[in-house]
């Protein structure tokens, strides 16, 4: 299947965890942002085939996982209204609250339905005029144009009964806080692909220039990995710290300029709270 068999070519894989080899020489921790990554590194055992030199650590890139408690509550206490018909992918209904979940809601007989897109959402408030219909907005970069858009099409079509509980985050100011920690040993960084093709890697030049760090935008196959690994070891040994993209097939330096001028229209940048971290600027 193109573009996905040819990035788990076992060759290549093989090919790539030589040449890993052969350019470590010191020790080196490295950090993947995202959760998709970490999964592939985990499902495959790439962490086990790398040198015992390379270690990773696994970055805070679950959306599900960061979302705080308070949000969590917010959307059960909106869920529990009986006007409320409350939409959500399927993996929010069990994160827990202070005292229940989303699913313990449903299970209640409240209107919590799963959907797999905000516009989803947008159908179910044009047929149920009389329901206030509210959408659970979470996730990076990723999801939020999909999220800016419906709220741009419910507003183009007059759906005065649709609204959405926004809890979407950005990556590079969790970043620099990693950075700035006191007991930080992040050498290196393998950026988020998906991320990345949204709001392009021109954003993380800053981040690696100030903080003399590499940073290597990967996509989520093992050779993908591995290829952006060696980038970053390539850098690390020799004491550069640029950004460089792996994932040229989906990432351009600029990202996705539609996207990223619809999430301006319909969102603005504040500070958020991140579960298990606490408030990022």
């Amino acid at each position: 299947m193109k573009y996905i068999d040819e990035y788990r070519n076992a060759d290549l894989v093989k090919e790539y965890i030589e040449k890993i080899h052969e350019v470590t020489t010191c020790d080196w921790t490295i950090m993947e942002i995202c959760g998709g990554q970490t999964h592939v590194i985990m499902k495959y055992g790439i962490d086990e085939l790398l040198p015992k030199k390379i270690t990773f650590l696994h970055g805070p890139g679950c959306p599900v996982c960061v979302t705080p408690l308070e949000m969590i509550d917010k959307a059960i206490a909106i869920a529990s209204h009986q006007d409320v018909i409350f939409c959500s992918y399927g993996d929010m209904l069990r994160v827990p609250g202070s005292h229940k979940d989303l699913f313990a809601v449903k299970s209640e007989g409240r209107k919590v339905r799963i959907v797999y897109s905000p516009l989803d959402a947008i159908k179910i408030a044009h047929e149920n005029p009389q329901m206030k219909v509210v959408f659970f907005a979470i996730g990076f970069e990723t999801t939020a144009p999909a999220n800016a858009m419906a709220v741009w099409q419910a507003k183009n079509l007059g759906l005065r009964n649709f609204s959405v509980l926004v809890s979407h985050v950005t990556v590079p100011p969790a970043i620099t806080l990693i950075l700035e920690a006191s007991k930080n040993n992040v050498q290196g960084f393998i950026a988020a692909g998906h991320v990345c093709s949204v709001m392009g890697y021109k954003e993380y030049e800053p981040i690696a220039k100030k903080y003399k760090i590499p940073i290597v935008v990967t996509g989520f196959e093992p050779v993908d990995l591995l290829q952006g690994v060696l980038m970053l070891v390539k850098q690390l040994e020799t004491g550069k710290y640029e950004v460089e993209n792996q994932y040229r097939r989906s990432v351009l330096p600029d990202g996705n300029l539609h996207a990223k001028n619809i999430i301006t229209k319909v969102f603005e940048v504040c500070d958020r709270k991140w579960r298990g971290i606490g408030v990022i600027p």
